[in-house]
């Protein structure tokens, strides 16, 4: 059992995007589980619509009280431990026992992972919802991955200082006084004077400090 797992865990590990993940994952859930139909649901759009098995639909999470449960609960479960068999009739006609498990991303349900087996067919028990909680982290942990690489980057701010002011600002930085920095840079004090002040204008400040505060935070000035 713990070498199917492991074959599972690696699947999800190995895929490099969403669409892959019911291919990789085909012939490793079927042997593990025992089941006939098996689907992978998300409920958003954001990179794909659903990927199931056309065998077995999405949990409908509106009015199966199984999806319900996971929607409240981000937990695993299966029919019989809400449901007597009588009740369950009611809601699915085509399968005997159904399985579902959460897959979360930032702290919200993004989609479910679906089995089902056929009338005639053992339960699900307790060491199958285990091991379907296993694979759930293993998806939720992958999903969020996958998301954040597709995430475009965030547009750095751009720095609205001279490549001379930054040079000034990166002294001002380390603490070197007016006349220092005239030093270092081979320019006057009146000249770091006046570039000081129309640095404070176009940052929004008053003060050096308050100018490297503002740099440290949104740009690159860094105090060594």
């Amino acid at each position: 059992m713990t070498k199917t797992l492991h074959a599972i865990f690696e699947a999800i590990a190995k895929v490099d995007n969403e669409q892959e993940l019911q291919q990789a994952l085909k012939d490793t859930l079927y042997e593990h589980f025992g089941v006939q139909h098996w689907g992978i649901s998300f409920l958003d759009n954001e990179l794909l619509t659903s990927i199931e098995i056309p065998e077995i639909p999405a949990v409908c999470l509106e009015s199966n009280p199984v999806g319900s449960y996971v929607l409240e609960r981000h937990a695993p479960t299966h029919e019989q431990l809400i449901l007597s068999p009588e009740d369950w009739k009611n809601f699915c006609t085509r399968h005997e026992h159904v399985m579902t498990g959460p897959i979360v991303c930032d702290g919200h349900l993004v989609g479910t992972l679906n089995f089902a087996r056929d009338p005639g067919s053992e339960p699900f028990n307790n060491n199958d919802l285990a091991d379907l909680s296993a694979v759930c982290l293993h998806l939720s942990a992958k999903i969020a991955t996958l998301r954040a690489q597709s995430k475009p980057p965030q547009i750095a701010n751009e720095c609205p200082l001279t490549a001379r002011e930054l040079e000034i600002a990166e002294l001002v930085a380390k603490g070197l006084t007016n006349g220092e920095i005239a030093t270092q840079l081979w320019i006057t004090q009146n000249t770091v004077k006046q570039a000081l002040k129309r640095m404070f204008k176009k940052l929004g400040v008053s003060a050096r400090a308050e100018m490297v505060a503002k740099l440290q935070e949104h740009f690159i000035v860094r105090n060594s």
